[in-house]
């Protein structure tokens, strides 16, 4: 790979770090930046190695989150556990479900979460701990690591932001807490997923592990962002990640027909 690929990449890296850390969706950046740098190569590779980077900046991510603030092992630790498994699970299919077949569908939920997100002005900013019901407990755990976490490992891009607003909505967590929850999780959904495509040889270990290193860097310097500037903060940064992830997604749709 010539140099400025590989810059490309790195810097694509740190970037996906931050934005993962701060709200998901940092797959939005990278995985585009590997199809580009790397012309022809499969998108299953591409996915496995996003993984391989984006396992240690959610994880460190996470990290950084459960020590400066309090997070609900009670709901994010089982919703991780099944994430593993689901992601696996979406990993192993990745490939045999063509792009037009989920595209349109994506492109809905995003429109959706953004209009749920802008007519909702006080929507994780304050959190609501009356909605922690042992009901939408369980609804929480079933979206997050079984439904998200399968797309995950089919697809990836987005899946960040997915997961806080499940934990928003449906729980009733701010901003801040989601995103420490979805960092939880969303490092399950990695591990799933890295496993799978690592045993069918789906993972460029090098390049990787240079990525790892960047997305690391950009994932501190996110949740540490992230926790300092509070929930106002971060429903800023995930309403550009969906309108983002929008116009991407569109533009793919427009192309591909």
């Amino acid at each position: 790979m010539d140099p400025v690929s590989l810059t490309t990449l790195l810097t694509a890296a740190t970037m996906a770090g931050w934005v993962d850390a701060v709200v998901g969706g940092g797959g939005l950046l990278l995985l585009p930046a590997l199809l580009v740098a790397a012309p022809g190569v499969p998108v299953a590779t591409a996915l496995g190695t996003n993984k391989l980077a984006a396992i240690f900046g959610t994880s460190t991510a996470a990290v950084t989150y459960a020590r400066r603030t309090k997070l609900d092992w009670a709901l994010s630790g089982p919703a991780a556990g099944l994430a593993v498994l689901s992601a696996g699970l979406g990993a192993a299919l990745a490939g045999a479900v063509p792009a037009g077949a989920y595209r349109p569908v994506v492109l809905v939920v995003l429109l959706s979460v953004a209009l749920f997100v802008l007519t909702r002005p006080r929507l994780g900013v304050v959190a609501q701990p009356h909605r922690r019901t042992p009901a939408r407990v369980a609804a929480a755990v079933t979206v997050a690591g079984l439904g998200i976490a399968l797309y995950d490992g089919l697809i990836g891009p987005g899946t960040g932001t997915f997961l806080v607003l499940a934990f928003t909505a449906l729980v009733g967590a701010d901003f801040v807490h989601a995103s420490a929850m979805a960092k939880v999780v969303n490092a399950g959904t990695n591990l799933g997923a890295l496993v799978v495509f690592a045993l069918t040889g789906h993972v460029w270990w090098l390049l990787g592990a240079g990525m790892a290193v960047c997305n690391v860097a950009g994932a501190a310097l996110g949740a540490r962002m992230a926790l300092r500037r509070g929930s106002g903060f971060v429903r800023v940064v995930l309403l550009v990640v969906v309108v983002a992830l929008v116009a991407k997604l569109g533009y793919d749709q427009w192309t591909a027909s």
